[in-house]
């Protein structure tokens, strides 16, 4: 079993965790819509990823919709003192599996009242607003009165804290304006690499960064070096791609997602690799040829 504590761990305001999690993502159907193939398999997949030690879940309830979360409390609830499950609003689902804005006060009060209760929980730890300005990647857009009615429900006591996802470092700025920001989720990863400089930036403020996608996403990353640099260390192109997400910044927090045991234990392995330097500034050359 993994030794998750190599990988080191980060805050999410007053909550400390490892810096290898899981992403509750894949748990849903195909195009995250729908019940799973193998539900048996999903809920063995997270009591096995908890098990294992990770204690940072991430998860929404438009993922399904509600499914993954009521899969996620049927496996694990009651939970671990230690675990924390962040989720995400700022989306609805339509009918035909589109992903459609939902920033109304109504809709962000209800999404955090749907996540309460498909978890079982009394009060959310950390909940990302999702702007939907460009469904595809981050697009500048005004998130303040989405980010004040979730900073009313914090008020509330109905949330812990709170993040950002698929935002600008302008949206990020903004909203620090309005409320306490724990983490910026983005897309990034070897071959993506626009957020570069939020990333350290965030790194110098002591503030987390998840990267969905650290994968590619339903585009896997394919570059030939990242294939050489793993057929070299014997290990696979995904491992290594992990690997160089956990090295590149400290306050990155991986949350790498799968519906399969035996793919669970291939990610968790990647607490334990430790990228060579030169191996490092090899991968580092990937996303400057993109």
């Amino acid at each position: 079993m993994a030794n998750l504590t190599k990988a080191g761990s980060f805050t999410l305001g007053n909550l400390t965790v490892k810096r290898l999690g899981y992403g509750a993502m894949q748990l849903a159907g195909p195009g995250v819509f729908g019940p799973p193939k193998d539900r048996a398999e999903a809920v063995a997949v997270l009591r096995e990823a908890v098990e294992s030690g990770v204690d940072h879940i991430d998860t929404s309830d438009f993922y399904g919709p509600h499914i993954t979360n009521q899969i996620i409390r049927e496996a694990l609830h009651p939970y671990a003192d230690n675990l924390v499950i962040v989720t995400k609003i700022g989306a609805l689902r339509g009918d035909d599996g589109s992903w459609n804005p939902a920033f109304s006060k109504e809709a962000l009060t209800r999404a955090v009242h749907d996540n309460l209760k498909n978890l079982g929980l009394d009060a959310l730890d950390v909940v990302n607003l999702r702007a939907m300005f460009d469904v595809h990647g981050p697009a500048e857009g005004d998130l303040e009165e989405p980010l004040t009615v979730l900073a009313e429900l914090q008020q509330q006591g109905l949330v812990r804290h709170i993040g950002l996802s698929n935002v600008t470092s302008k949206q990020v700025a903004d909203g620090r304006k309005i409320a306490e920001i724990v983490c910026v989720q983005n897309m990034y990863n070897l071959a993506h690499r626009a957020d570069d400089a939020l990333i350290d930036q965030l790194a110098g403020e002591g503030t987390a960064y998840v990267p969905f996608f650290p994968l590619g996403g339903f585009s896997p990353l394919q570059p030939s070096t990242l294939s050489d640099v793993a057929a070299r260390l014997n290990l696979t192109a995904m491992q290594v791609a992990l690997a160089w997400l956990l090295k590149r910044s400290p306050n990155i927090l991986l949350i790498p997602g799968t519906s399969s045991r035996a793919h669970l234990r291939q990610n968790l392995a990647v607490a334990e690799i430790d990228l060579p330097v030169d191996v490092m500034a090899e991968l580092d050359g990937v996303g400057a040829a993109e």
